[in-house]
């Protein structure tokens, strides 16, 4: 018994040896591993520091960059000239210095080049969704990056970031730290410094800056193509509101002084006619996208080789397409009415061609105009119908209707009785589309139109475009040129939605490529519904609205004139090209008697004829699952005759087509006769029929049938559209 127990704690024994030896060895490995990952990290410190460039030491000479269209071929050199214009900090208002402060680095005047609490404060406020107006870099650290290092997202340069604030924080003062930094920061418009913005933006010395202005210059560095008020005065004055809050949050000012500056109506300097070279607002689209990339010294001072999308051939087409323009008055400079015009590749997304206005100045409209659609937004309400069991061939009667106090009219303030959705979309009839509307849902309508591209749509707050207005384009925001081109894309994509782009390539001085555009595509709506509607806006063209459009090659489109005939558009699409035109006036101005019908779609039909040989000619691609039958014109049944003159052939998504025979031929008379009756009974036509009523509507609103079809990628019901920034001000 004595020899069983000993074996048996000499088994245990040995395993306890075993695990110590374990342990050791684990706990050697863990300080090998340590001392390993330390070791590279310190060397990597090490060698970061040692080439970081000294303060003393001199900044490479800048070298300017260059843009290139898509063939290779120069479109314009961007030139390092700086305007900067050095000012002693005892020039610079107090206001102009708090505003910095306040907008940049609230501890400015605490930390020593480097805030952790800033930091943790921009992560907190990024992880919750907050948004916050400082974010984690100090002025100090601003400053090191702009004036010594490359704007590069690398842990190198964070390194070297770091070490140089701290030493620049040794080196110099605080006030003398914010004198360099107000002095180099870049501004916009070519200006670096306080001084040079403050000639730039008020035409005056920096001195004589006012509270409003000083906030609205303490704004602009965050973005500056964006924020800056020549380019889009509505973002600079929101964030001049931003800056204000937090010079009253921080004790800078008063509350009220904070609401006075805000209220300060700012006068800008008015602008001279500019560069008007070939592709002028592109450029500048351009440039504006590479500094929120890479920040302004990158772009004026890099020598980046830039190749883009545009193609310069179709930008001259394009000028002289809207060359057609009529000018009725000239308003500082700026002729009117203005107009805009884009095209896009619809299968990469490629910006072919852009113009943002007449090329007198600088605010691109075909980018940064937010202007009511009108019927140009109809498209995404029969997208909605037909992705809801609609067809082109279903009957809708125009007539009178008043929804909740609401009487849609038709622009030739007609009715036209009973129409089939083909023709109701070619004639652009309004209160067939405010009926699919209503009866699909205008969640439906807004979801699409965001799917395939419009973030302008405001889904929340009092104003809003959850109504059934939106069927007609009545928006609470708008459109930009650009957006609706690219959601018009998708149907000449067959459903799938390619993200517009500018820019193919970007290549630094050294060879380095900074980015290579890589094509983004998803799947947006069914290629059958597409197709489906794409062929119902053909006839827009060859016998609708837009007939002036036609070109003689297979294309589809959409006008689109405002009630208030303040805006009038085309936009339309053959199977390779996708181009939208608008025009209106900047600020007060109608458009009388022209509709997109007229000069918009005149304007395209040239741009699009002056580039037709650069593409074959060919047709819309047909799908699978998409079936053409005989139909009467009268109730969209079926017709065995095909000798009926009164009908006609008709596509529609397989399963969905009619399977029973018309007899509208045969109850001709009777109809005619209870209409008779009907109208002998009192009810006058034109009275608008109330929806409060019961909906006697089987043959003119018909409920989607059930859809057998698994394919379809539009949810029912549509998830509520993301969230919306921007104001939710009615226009």
């Amino acid at each position: 018994m004595q020899k069983g127990v000993g074996t048996k704690d000499t088994q245990t024994n040995g395993r306890r040896d075993t695990n110590k030896s374990l342990l050791k060895f684990s706990i050697i490995a863990f300080i090998i591993l340590i001392v390993m990952v330390t070791g590279a990290g310190l060397g990597f410190l090490t060698a970061s520091v040692h080439t970081m460039p000294s303060l003393k030491g001199e900044i490479r000479p800048a070298a300017s960059s260059q843009l290139f269209d898509n063939n290779g071929k120069l479109i314009t050199t961007v030139h390092s000239v700086e305007n900067r214009l050095p000012v002693s900090i005892n020039k610079i208002p107090k206001n102009l210095q708090n505003a910095f402060v306040a907008a940049e680095d609230a501890r400015f005047y605490q930390h020593s080049g480097i805030d952790p609490r800033g930091i943790l404060r921009a992560i907190w406020a990024n992880l919750t969704d907050r948004g916050i107006s400082e974010g984690g870099s100090t002025i100090t650290q601003q400053l090191a990056r702009n004036a010594l290092l490359s704007q590069e997202q690398t842990l190198k340069r964070k390194i070297q970031e770091a070490f140089l604030s701290l030493q620049i924080e040794r080196q110099y003062s605080k006030t003398e730290i914010l004198e360099m930094y107000m002095n180099h920061i870049y501004f916009g418009q070519g200006a670096y410094g306080v001084q040079a913005a403050a000639q730039v933006y008020f035409g005056k010395n920096v001195e004589d800056l006012n509270l409003a202005e000083c906030a609205m210059i303490a704004g602009i560095p965050k973005s500056p193509n964006y924020y800056s008020p020549l380019n889009n005065l509505k973002a600079a004055k929101e964030r001049q509101g931003i800056v204000l809050e937090q010079m009253a949050k921080y004790g800078y000012i008063g509350s009220y002084d904070a609401a006075e500056a805000k209220a300060t109506e700012i006068k800008l300097v008015k602008r001279t006619s500019t560069n008007s070279s070939v592709a002028s607002y592109f450029v500048d689209y351009v440039i504006q996208v590479l500094i929120e990339k890479y920040g302004a010294d990158a772009v004026y001072k890099d020598g980046l080789k830039i190749y883009t999308t545009l193609d310069l051939s179709m930008q001259e087409a394009a000028e002289r397409a809207m060359s057609q323009l009529p000018t009725d008055r000239t308003e500082n400079g700026i002729k009117q009415p203005q107009g805009a015009l884009v095209a896009i590749d619809p299968h990469n997304g490629h910006i072919k061609a852009m113009i943002g206005g007449r090329g007198n100045d600088q605010f691109n409209r075909a980018v940064l105009a937010e202007r009511q659609p009108g019927s140009a937004f109809k498209p995404f309400v029969y997208l909605a119908a037909i992705e809801s069991g609609f067809t082109p061939a279903t009957i809708v009667e125009d007539k009178p209707i008043t929804i909740d106090g609401y009487s849609p009219v038709n622009y030739d303030h007609q009715f036209h009785g009973p129409l089939s959705l083909r023709s109701a979309l070619e004639q652009s009839i309004n209160v067939v589309a405010v009926k699919l509307a209503q009866q699909v849902g205008v969640d439906k309508p807004l979801y699409y139109a965001q799917q395939m591209g419009i973030s302008t749509l405001v889904l929340r707050g009092n104003t809003n475009d959850r109504n059934l207005a939106m069927a007609l384009g009545g928006l609470s925001r708008g459109v930009t040129p650009l957006e609706i081109a690219s959601a018009y894309g998708v149907l000449a994509n067959q459903g799938i939605r390619a993200e517009p782009t500018a820019i193919v390539k970007v290549i630094d001085r050294n060879g380095k490529v900074l980015e290579e555009n890589s094509q983004r595509e998803k799947a947006v709506i069914n290629e059958r519904s597409a197709y489906i509607l794409t062929d119902m806006m053909r006839g827009v063209i060859t016998h609708g609205t837009g007939a002036a459009a036609n070109f003689g090659r297979p294309a589809a489109g959409k006008t689109g004139t405002t009630s208030d005939n303040k805006d009038a558009w085309f936009v339309g699409f053959t199977p390779d090209l996708v181009a939208a035109v608008w025009m209106g006036y900047d600020n007060t101005g109608y458009l009388d008697g022209i509709t997109g019908g007229t000069i918009p779609a005149e304007i395209w039909r040239s741009f699009m004829s002056d580039v037709a040989d650069k593409y074959t000619a060919r047709d819309f691609v047909k799908p699978s699952g998409v079936v053409a039958v005989r139909v009467s014109n009268r109730d969209g049944l079926l017709i065995n005759d095909p000798n009926n003159q009164d009908s006609r052939n008709e596509i529609f998504m397989e399963g969905t087509q009619p399977t029973k025979v018309s007899t509208a031929t045969a109850d001709k008379d009777a109809k005619d006769k209870d209409n008779k009756d009907a109208n002998k009974d009192g009810k006058k036509s034109g009275q608008p029929e109330s929806t409060t009523e019961p909906v006697q509507s089987d043959k003119i609103l018909p409920p989607p049938p059930p859809r057998s079809d698994k394919q379809t990628v539009s949810p029912a019901p549509p998830p509520p559209p993301e969230k919306q920034s921007g104001s939710d001000k009615k226009n």
